[in-house]
């Protein structure tokens, strides 16, 4: 799979690098965010790193004034296994060069609730690349990019925590794993083993680097 630039034109679909942000602060606290081996760790909203003046900045300048969380993704992971997306943009820090696996809202098949995955294209967001990640774009963890990974996501207040009702069966909604969260797994991935519904169809993307 080719690996392209976040700053060449072939991005421009799937969102947008910013500017404009003293991220140094936010860069040293994920430094003390867990990082593990042979996998992943999610966390949707850390208090320390809310603690920050970076929190209110990016609530008011990119989120115009909406109710935010900052988390973070970190690990070692080199397969897509998922794709997923919400209603909203997602901002993401690379805290260390990383590979992002992309695809479209709107190329799923939702006839069939079926997304197929040669469709996917893989761009690398080197250290300290702020980007928007937009809500019509698919994605899911980043892959190692010569390395563990570590990435700051910033999503509306209350995104991927545990739902609070029960998604109806039929339609889009069977594909609502938690808030806000609408999950595109492979057949091969831990998800779909787990009991979420299948929709990628196609190779399930593995990329060293």
């Amino acid at each position: 799979m080719k690996i392209q630039s976040v700053f060449g034109a072939a991005f421009a679909p799937y969102g947008k690098v910013i500017e404009g942000f003293d991220l140094a602060e936010l860069t040293a606290a994920m430094e003390k965010t867990p990082c593990p081996d042979g996998g992943t760790v999610y966390v949707a909203s850390d208090p320390e790193l809310e603690k920050l003046p970076i929190f209110q900045e990016f609530s008011e300048q990119l989120y115009g004034g909406m109710p935010i969380e900052i988390g973070y993704c970190n690990g070692d992971n080199h397969v897509m296994n998922c794709l997923e997306y919400h209603r909203d943009s997602e901002i993401n820090l690379a805290c260390t060069d990383l590979i992002l696996l992309l695809g479209k809202e709107g190329d799923i098949d939702f006839r069939k609730y079926q997304y197929d995955t040669s469709k996917v294209e893989a761009f690398l967001a080197p250290k300290g690349t702020l980007i928007e990640v937009y809500g019509t774009t698919l994605h899911y963890a980043p892959i190692n990019a010569g390395g563990k990974f570590r990435c700051v996501v910033v999503l509306p207040r209350g995104t991927n925590s545990e739902l609070k009702f029960k998604p109806d069966p039929k339609g889009e909604s069977r594909l609502l794993t938690a808030t806000n969260k609408w999950l595109l797994p492979h057949p091969d991935s831990p998800e779909a083993r787990g009991g979420a519904v299948v929709a990628l169809v196609g190779v399930n993307h593995e990329i060293h680097h």
